[in-house]
């Protein structure tokens, strides 16, 4: 794949997936090997929230939140409709994924992901349902969300569709890139 430069322009297609029914399938089992834990973060400091966000999105240009204030995002991460979960491996993260109940009756699965390292060991699955199934716990909730783009894995889309979510919407956007990134094969 060809290396984009910071300064670039790229174009996008984001889709935007919903959930109307919590899925029938069950807790899933941890995968073979995996010796850690999923942690949910007690009132998780700003830096590391951005290592995470940085260490899964370096690979799929996620860079919307770096012109986000360290106060702001504070806030957010503060927030008890908002839960932050680590997927913790061998005494490092391994990815993590971020649930936001704060609009009634729905959530947003607002970031999943796993450190390029981990990519094709079986955790993204066992994540994915676990997230799914972590949003719906909570009471009140009819919807589940998420959206992805074509910046993203190249598998996202279909993962997120293979576990229950329904895509209702695309948009067309383009982003000036902020640092180098080499795109993903399919």
């Amino acid at each position: 794949m060809t290396t984009r430069h910071a300064g670039e322009t790229v174009s996008y297609t984001v889709t935007f997936l919903e959930m109307t029914e919590r899925p029938r399938y069950d807790w899933p089992h941890t995968p073979n090997g995996m010796t850690g834990a999923l942690l949910k973060a007690e009132k998780p400091p700003v830096w590391y929230f951005r290592a995470l966000y940085d260490a899964v999105g370096r690979d799929y240009a996620w860079t919307d939140l770096h012109t986000s204030e360290d106060d702001e995002i504070a806030i957010w991460l503060a927030d008890p409709d908002v839960a932050l979960y680590s997927l913790i491996d061998h005494g490092w993260p391994q990815g993590f994924f971020l649930l936001d109940w704060r609009q009634a009756g729905t959530c947003e699965l607002s970031y999943f992901g796993l450190v390029p390292t981990s990519v094709g060991r079986g955790l993204g699955g066992w994540m994915l349902r676990t997230a799914i199934l972590t949003a719906w716990a909570r009471d009140g909730v009819n919807l589940l969300t998420v959206n992805t783009c074509t910046l993203d894995h190249p598998r996202a889309l279909i993962q997120y569709q293979k576990h229950g979510f329904t895509p209702v919407r695309q948009e067309e956007r383009e982003r000036r890139l902020t640092r180098e990134w080499t795109p993903k094969p399919s």
